[in-house]
């Protein structure tokens, strides 16, 4: 655990951010996110619990961080991974597979981020300012849009509106199933004991998939493209 002096210049205060969001990230790879307090990410930091709210306003406001953080970083990831597996002479309807399934890979691969994504609405953004609130939605924004871009350009078919919709519908999708495919030990318990409740058992990686490619057919059929 790190020791801090106080704080005296901006690239010291810039460290000690860098310190709390990174004591976070440590956490969240440990624990869901309804696990991190405020008191245990201070330990971590080498940090009095008054010294990270001189740095952010909240634990809620440490995780909103952490996820803008992270869904910046996965989507430098995707652009890469889509530009591998997307294939611009296919059909539409094969390339719209292949972007499903390159996006629902991809975020299977980053459970922090999911598990962010699925407590935003109901958990992160209850407990900050109004000026915290605004900030996240305005760089939650801008998150949507690079996302559609880059769904508009493995499919232009969609056109930019849709391929943002589509892009929505991934993040609210996301946020949605990832609990429902995280059973707890005594679901995991229940689906061994009885095959009939195991095909309630979703797997994410398939469904966000499936979810995407209906809604990217649908969007196609709708616009006539």
């Amino acid at each position: 655990m790190a020791v801090f002096q106080r704080a005296r210049n901006q690239q010291q205060r810039e460290a000690r951010r860098q310190a709390i969001l990174g004591a976070a990230a440590a956490m969240l790879a440990e624990m869901p996110v309804a696990e991190v307090t405020l008191n245990e990410l201070s330990r971590r930091a080498g940090l009095a619990k008054s010294n990270v709210l001189r740095y952010f306003e909240s634990r809620e406001a440490v995780l909103l961080e952490l996820l803008d953080a992270a869904w910046h970083t996965w989507l430098m990831q995707l652009d890469r991974d889509l530009a591998d597996t997307v294939d611009p002479a296919a059909p539409v309807a094969e390339r719209s597979g292949q972007l499903a399934a390159t996006v629902a890979a991809s975020l299977n691969s980053r459970p922090m981020l999911c598990d962010l994504l699925s407590a935003q609405a109901a958990v992160l953004e209850r407990n900050v300012s109004p000026q915290v609130a605004a900030q996240y939605k305005r760089a939650s924004l801008a998150g949507i849009a690079a996302l559609g871009d880059l769904m508009h350009t493995c499919v232009p078919e969609l056109g930019q509106p849709d391929a943002v919709k589509l892009a929505g519908a991934t993040i609210m999708t996301t946020g949605a199933l990832w609990p429902h495919t995280q059973p707890s030990a005594a679901m995991l318990a229940a689906y061994e004991a009885d095959p009939e409740l195991a095909a309630m058992r979703l797997d994410f990686t398939a469904t966000l998939r499936e979810v995407l490619e209906v809604m990217s057919a649908g969007l196609l059929a709708r616009s006539g493209r």
